[in-house]
């Protein structure tokens, strides 16, 4: 009897390997989100630089201010006759105060100005000189103290009687110049108009010793 081999061929199975990719959707999904992740960024750091600008901006006109603060707080504190006998002060209103101040410490009184013209605060200084002792206004000298100053309707200077203890309105403008016994400042400084907000405010008050009633 024959024998029949019956022959088995292995049968080969191929596993189709999945293959990764990106659809168009997740595409510009994946875009998206990188471009918000980037605007994102992007404007944090403009804000950081903008707010970084105010802040500096801010401190220094504080520290101008201040500057301009301080000498003009010791002048008006020491105020007194003028080198022709005159009383202390020449004229007061709300953007300019003129007083006499040994400033030079030479025993002779200096005439001094401070006046608003625009936005700019100035300082003028007469010499007393001749003989007898006068004030000649063509040699006053100006000096720039602060610019950009936008007080508006807030007096740089307001003034006050002996009877202020802290909470009365100031003397109704124009004032009587031998009224005074305190001036107080009040100077608001914009350092860059273009961005908001960039204003320094800063106030002192100056009691003027030589006027004193209570001596």
């Amino acid at each position: 009897m024959a024998k029949h081999r019956v022959s088995i061929k292995p049968v080969m199975t191929m596993k189709k390997e999945s293959q990764n990719g990106f659809t168009l959707m997740e595409l510009v999904v994946s875009v998206a989100v990188i471009g918000i992740i980037t605007l994102g960024i992007g404007t944090l750091g403009r804000n950081i630089f903008y707010f970084k600008g105010i802040f500096q901006s801010g401190i220094s006109a504080e520290d101008e201010v201040r500057r301009v603060l301080r000498p003009m707080a010791d002048e008006l504190r020491s105020m007194s006759v003028s080198s022709q006998g005159g009383y202390p002060i020449e004229s007061a209103t709300a953007t300019s105060v003129v007083f006499f101040s040994d400033i030079s410490s030479n025993s002779n009184k200096e005439r001094i100005r401070y006046y608003l013209s625009g936005t700019t605060l100035i300082k003028g200084v007469i010499v007393a000189t001749g003989n007898p002792l006068t004030y000649p206004s063509a040699n006053e000298v100006l000096t720039t103290m602060a610019t950009s100053v936008t007080n508006g309707a807030t007096p740089i200077f307001s003034y006050y009687d002996a009877t202020y203890t802290g909470t009365e309105n100031p003397l109704t403008l124009p004032v009587n110049v031998s009224s005074i016994r305190l001036i107080k400042i009040t100077l608001l400084v914009e350092k860059d108009p273009n961005r908001s907000p960039t204003i320094a405010t800063l106030t002192t008050q100056v009691m003027l010793r030589n006027l004193k009633d209570n001596l």
